[in-house]
């Protein structure tokens, strides 16, 4: 009998991704508090930050699904040392974006396997996402287009939609841009003999 999979997450994008990967699976979101966890992490890289907040993510739920994979994923921007967050209002991702305009950031993307509140494994995929030089105009356009939107996500992108145009070069896997480096993780639930090899 295999062992039931549970994802500690209530992002409709990992859900689809482990859904259109024919997985069979419950969800059920962690009651943690992320912004607390992460300001005991001082001087955390983002790397790290990303995977405690995904293994706290995996725990939480794992202590009422005993006996279950609990699959636990987080993700951070980073450029340099500065770790970005979802922007509050569009002042703020317009302020973002320009701070992004022209660099190389880094999309750190964790999952962690928990069952009985014992990690089983962790993973870390990385992206890393060259945006254009932007202009205040052009990103005023951009932020015309995708409206509330633009603060549903870390970076205020996404790249299946018209955020696709403030890029010009992207090194990184869809599946770890979306936030589950879903290759890792299929691997490694066929070594646990979670699905079929």
């Amino acid at each position: 009998m295999t062992v039931p999979l549970v994802l500690a997450s209530s992002s409709p994008f990992r859900r689809m991704l482990m859904t259109n990967a024919g997985l069979t699976f419950d969800h059920q979101a962690a009651d943690i508090d992320e912004r607390e966890i992460e300001a005991g992490l001082v001087d955390a890289d983002p790397e790290k930050v990303a995977t405690v907040l995904a293994e706290e993510k995996a725990k939480n739920v794992s202590a009422v699904r005993p006996g279950c994979f609990v699959i636990g994923s987080d993700q951070t921007m980073s450029l340099g040392k500065r770790i970005y967050h979802k922007a509050a209002d569009a002042v703020e991702a317009k302020a973002n974006l320009l701070s992004l305009s022209g660099k190389t950031h880094r999309l750190n993307s964790a999952v962690v396997i928990v069952r009985d509140g014992e990690v089983v494994w962790d993973h870390v995929g990385h992206a890393d996402l060259t945006m254009r030089e932007l202009s205040p105009e052009f990103i005023e356009h951009y932020m015309s287009r995708t409206g509330p939107d633009v603060l549903k996500s870390v970076g205020s992108y996404q790249l299946e939609g018209v955020g696709i145009q403030l890029f010009s070069e992207i090194d990184g896997d869809y599946f770890t841009i979306v936030g589950l480096p879903m290759l890792a993780l299929l691997q490694k639930l066929r070594e646990l003999g979670a699905i079929h090899a």
